[in-house]
């Protein structure tokens, strides 16, 4: 069993609460939001999800690195939260079919952790609190320092982060062969949604965050995607203009997530910053097109507005969130056009909502 000698170190909140703990080795601050997940598998791919840049995650459940990290279990190039928060972290990993241990993960990455903290407290203020900016740091003795630093952070409301995570140039994933091509804006896609597409006989071409509808248009697909990502969604005026383009050309468009919510703002719907969003793999939601539950895998800070979907004439309100009747998917009456605010790619996750990019594909053959 490995041991090694760690220090102290501390999590402050904006509002000066600090909770303490111990740093796995680096040194230094990682200045985030600091929100949890309530996922007990999948921190690999939590923690590489572009959904989440820029965010202090704190792990619910109490052993994180207990199976290793697998290099083809990522969701994008790199770690991208801000920094981790866990209660017990383990330095040996049993599963044989991992690459290297979650420690050798961050060490690759240059990110900062930091354990034995008591996180069922801190998931207990934040709840109660709300999600806020945050430090982690073990300069344990500098608190004065570090709150300053602090309050010159900009809240997450108003944070325009897709283009710190999206794709600098074009790309292609999949089969050029394939007998589908798809158009996909990168404003932060997960590999895990790329590969479902791929799945099912689709060639995609994945453009960055600022790209028009005559760039996609270039491609020549038969369908148009958007993807998940960080941030709040009122900011990406771009991506909303092109939503408005392939509605208006009453194009196939599917909408993930930060996608969901660009296509709510493009039909005039407005979009708001959560309490605490919802971040997890077993959240409740039902299709009240089937009646059907699903168990879904959930990671957003912002919701859109509910009365305002039900009040636009031209949007129907396909999915709700059990627990706390918010939107969860929309579709538009008269046009090619549906989104989902949850991933049904799952990764993690369960796959009850894989069904999802199957109806893109039945859109795109009508």
């Amino acid at each position: 069993m490995k041991y090694k000698q760690r220090n102290k170190a501390i999590i402050l909140l904006a509002d000066g609460t600090i909770f303490h703990g111990k740093s796995l080795g680096k040194e230094g601050s990682a200045f985030g939001e600091v929100c949890f997940n309530t996922g007990t598998t999948g921190y690999q791919e939590i923690f590489t999800d572009p959904s989440y840049y820029g965010q202090l995650m704190v792990t619910t459940n109490a052993h994180i690195g207990n199976y290793g990290t697998k290099e083809d279990e990522v969701e994008s190039n790199d770690i991208k939260i801000a920094g981790l928060i866990c209660k017990n972290f383990s330095f040996n990993y049993s599963r044989t079919a991992a690459d290297a241990s979650l420690e050798e993960f961050f060490e690759k990455h240059n990110t900062l952790a930091i354990s034995d903290v008591d996180t069922r407290a801190l998931v207990s203020y934040i709840r109660d609190n709300g999600a806020m900016n945050a430090v982690i740091s073990t300069e344990v003795d500098n608190v004065e320092g570090l709150k300053k630093q602090l309050a010159e952070m900009p809240s997450m409301k108003g944070l325009e982060l897709a283009s710190k995570v999206s794709t600098k140039e074009p790309y292609f994933f999949g089969n050029e062969n394939a007998t589908y091509k798809i158009s996909a804006l990168d404003i932060g896609i997960k590999r895990s949604i790329l590969k479902n597409l791929a799945e099912r006989d689709c060639y995609i071409k994945v453009f960055p965050y600022n790209a028009t509808f005559k760039d996609l248009e270039t491609f020549n697909p038969d369908g148009y995607f958007l993807s998940n990502g960080p941030g709040d969604p009122a900011p990406l005026v771009e991506a909303q203009a092109l939503a408005k383009e392939i509605i208006a050309q009453n194009k196939p468009l599917f909408g993930i997530c930060l996608g969901h919510q660009v296509i709510a703002l493009a039909n005039g719907i407005s979009t708001y910053k959560m309490h605490n969003g919802h971040r997890g793999i077993n959240h409740p939601v039902k299709n009240l097109l089937t009646g059907k539950g699903e168990i879904t895998s959930q990671n957003h800070g912002f919701a859109i507005n509910r009365e305002e979907t039900e009040a636009n004439p031209n949007v129907e309100i396909t999915h709700v969130h059990l627990n706390d009747h918010t939107v969860a998917g929309i579709r538009l009456k008269d046009k090619n056009c549906f989104s989902v605010q949850y991933h049904p790619e799952a990764s993690p996750g369960p796959n009850d909502s894989l069904y999802l990019f199957d109806q893109f594909i039945e859109n795109i053959k009508k």
